[in-house]
């Protein structure tokens, strides 16, 4: 059982040596800007939509390969196209090249999240929800051990020397620590975590799904937009926060100080989430968060513009209740279609992301750009919030799902007893 909390330690790490591909991406937008007069804020903002594609509709396949080969040739991979991909924006000239560095690092980012996942789903069956939300803390909050690093970086010797230290520094970690991660072995399933019996309230097929079965239900599709839907408002909010700042004139300080405690906040969500989830089932568990989303997105809208103290509130509020999604998503997807796929499961669902990066990101800058104001963009992102809380309550209402094949048998079984 010490294995998997060397596991466990190792997926943290890696995790945090990714965050900053996301969460400190604005803090180079306004530079990026400013270097390149010829770039406008959404043609630099599309470079994030591109990361979010490919950091997430790559991970089915890998975490097909994942599910059967283990995660350490994946996640050293990851760590070489992460050092490679983030790196090299230090050096981009035209907006094609951010695009297709900018992508290389979301391959990178995609193999060691999908890697770091699998951690939680197979090697904690029995809190699921509660490691899910610590793993992805490390991705949540990590940037937030080097946002002040970074910003002092670019203040002192520009944006280029700040993509520089940090992908040699983020490549180099993720290598490392990627040579001591591997699937658990066959007997694993006779240990006292994986016979541990789940909270009632957690609703839990017996059944192991593999890609193409889980494809062939409801439930994945229903969870899909779910995960497209409530992913837009926070996502939009991470990667456009500095601009957001700068139409609200929110001071460079006040900015900083909402980037570090959303981090922050981000990752105690994941963590508070996850652990409340193994409590009282995953779909309220959802449902809570989604709702509050909502009111969350408005309040930034309203209130976040009166001074620096109400946009920290409000952006601590927002990334505290968003976190929720990215522990609760992975454990019930292990929960509804086991465990032996769950890495590749995750996969699918994952491009879920990507979708709302390209709503975030490039079309979210497009419409401030267009009307001059964020109205469109939060309360649209709000509306989509309670769209995503009522469905979950739809995905609570039906029955787990069933294995195509399994009924099929069924069937068969009962035509044979009525010839």
């Amino acid at each position: 059982m010490k294995s998997r909390w060397i596991q466990f330690g190792s997926a943290v790490t890696a995790m945090i040596m990714i965050a900053n591909l996301q969460y400190a991406w604005t803090l180079f937008v306004e530079p990026l800007k400013a270097s390149h007069k010829t770039w406008d804020g959404a043609g630099i903002q599309w470079g994030v939509s591109l990361f979010l594609l490919f950091e997430t509709w790559v991970t089915p396949l890998e975490g097909w390969l994942i599910d059967r080969l283990g995660p350490r040739l994946f996640l050293s991979m990851g760590g070489v196209l992460v050092g490679i991909g983030w790196t090299a924006l230090a050096y981009v000239q035209t907006l094609t090249q951010l695009y297709i560095f900018y992508a290389i690092a979301g391959v990178g980012a995609a193999f060691v999240y999908s890697g770091s996942i699998a951690t939680a789903l197979k090697w904690f069956p029995d809190k699921r929800g509660t490691i899910s939300g610590f793993i992805t803390a490390g991705f949540g909050a990590g940037a937030a051990l080097f946002l002040k690093l970074i910003s002092d970086i670019i203040n002192a010797s520009g944006y280029s020397t700040a993509f520089l230290y940090t992908g040699i520094a983020q490549g180099i970690v993720i290598l490392i620590v990627a040579q001591v991660l591997h699937n658990p072995g066959p007997d694993f399933h006779l240990t006292p975590a994986a016979k541990k019996v789940p909270s009632p309230r957690i609703r839990r097929t017996s059944g192991q799904f593999n890609s193409l079965e889980m494809l062939a239900t409801p439930h994945f599709y229903l969870l899909f937009v779910t995960f497209v839907m409530i992913s837009v408002g926070g996502t939009m909010i991470t990667v456009q926060n500095a601009t957001v700042a700068k139409s609200f004139n929110i001071t460079t300080k006040a900015l900083l100080s909402a980037l570090v405690l959303g981090r922050l906040f981000n990752g105690g969500g994941r963590i508070f989430w996850g652990w409340i989830s193994d409590r009282i089932g995953r779909e309220m568990a959802m449902f809570i968060p989604y709702a509050l989303q909502a009111l969350g997105l408005v309040a930034v809208l309203v209130l976040g513009h009166r001074s620096g103290w109400w946009f920290n509130l409000t952006m601590m509020a927002v990334f505290f209740i968003w976190g929720s999604m990215f522990s609760l998503f992975p454990a019930i997807i292990g929960d509804y279609f086991g465990a032996d796929n769950a890495t590749s499961n995750y996969g699918f669902l994952y491009m879920a992301k990507g979708v709302a990066g390209l709503l975030a990101g490039g079309v979210a800058a497009w419409l401030f750009q267009k009307f001059g104001n964020w109205n469109w963009v939060f309360y649209g992102s709000a509306a989509l919030a309670v769209v995503a809380a009522v469905l979950v309550l739809v995905v609570r209402a039906m029955p787990l799902p069933v294995k195509q094949e399994i009924q099929s048998e069924s069937e068969m079984g009962r035509l044979a007893e009525a010839g």
